[in-house]
């Protein structure tokens, strides 16, 4: 590590596919410190895929296209470093569970990746019951992986990449290919890693609403750009109006929007928007009570 807390520390990138004249980041700034739960949020298209792939590794090393900018991730420069040398500090769990499942029972798939570091067998065998306790698959050592579920074959995906103790979990979209239940499920897991875990992750979605209740800080991208990075609780209050940039683009939650257009009609104050649904429903109890209209006089 750096002589600071970062674990990303991204400056002034910029990076364009070989295939292609158009940038697809464009002097993209952020830093994420150790311990901190960070949403990317943003529509299809945005760079949010790309940029994932470059704090891992995968870019520009086994995927090509042209980068610039400092990109610093657990003190190491990744546009020079193989992601071989941090396989074992950053994990990334992406959309797709069947992509990344390889092993034909749980056990198997687990110890996939510390073998291929050269783990003591013993240590391998220890860790796989730890990992399954923390996305609540125990007891399914031996469960063949094709017959889990959706959402426990992204689970089992998530403890893979939890079974080499990473510094840095990326998940790109881990519910896109879910049902609602998988997606309950993956969630559910992600908020325990949270409350319970020492460590740092970065939650790529589309659906907002999965993040509000997990995400320390959001950041927007959009057409290759960050158009708001802010802590939770402040972004949508204050920055509503970037907002509009990806309305219909991407699934901002319900309450926001019920919030949003009230208080632009008057009815409530602009300090009771919110994306918390429990908070929202206090908000506009408390008008209701005192007469069904927010009045600034």
């Amino acid at each position: 590590m750096s002589g600071n807390d970062y674990l990303v520390d991204i400056e002034n990138l910029k990076f364009k596919y070989t295939s292609s004249e158009e940038l697809v980041l464009k002097e993209i700034d952020f830093k994420v410190n150790k311990g901190e739960f960070v949403g990317i949020i943003g529509p299809s298209g945005a760079g949010k895929t790309t940029l994932c792939s470059i704090i891992k590794g995968l870019i520009p090393h086994t995927i090509n296209g042209k980068i610039k900018g400092k990109v610093d991730v657990i003190g190491k420069d990744m546009k020079v470093t193989p992601p071989a040398k941090n396989a074992a500090k950053v994990g990334m769990v992406m959309q797709d569970p069947e992509g990344q499942i390889i092993g034909l029972t749980v056990k198997e798939d687990l110890a996939f990746g510390p073998e291929n570091l050269e783990w003591d067998p013993d240590r391998i065998l220890e860790r796989i019951p730890e990992v399954l306790d923390m996305v609540r698959l125990s007891g399914r050592e031996e469960r063949e992986s094709f017959s889990l579920s959706g959402g426990q074959k992204q689970r089992l995906a998530i403890a893979d990449a939890l079974m080499m103790d990473p510094e840095l979990l990326i998940l790109d979209e881990p519910t896109s290919e879910l049902d609602p239940l998988g997606r309950e499920e993956v969630f559910d897991t992600i908020k325990r890693l949270k409350e319970e875990k020492d460590i740092t992750v970065i939650v790529v979605e589309q659906t907002v609403e999965n993040l509000v209740n997990v995400c320390d800080r959001i950041i927007v991208l959009n057409e290759g750009e960050i158009i708001a990075d802010n802590n939770t609780r402040d972004l949508f209050k204050q920055q509503v109006e970037l907002m509009e940039d990806i309305s219909g683009k991407v699934s901002l939650p319900q309450i926001l929007e019920v919030t949003d257009k009230l208080a632009k009609e008057g009815y409530i104050s602009k300090e009771m928007i919110t994306p918390f649904e429990k908070k929202g429903i206090e908000n506009l109890k408390s008008v209701l009570k005192e007469g069904g209209s927010y009045n600034e006089q």
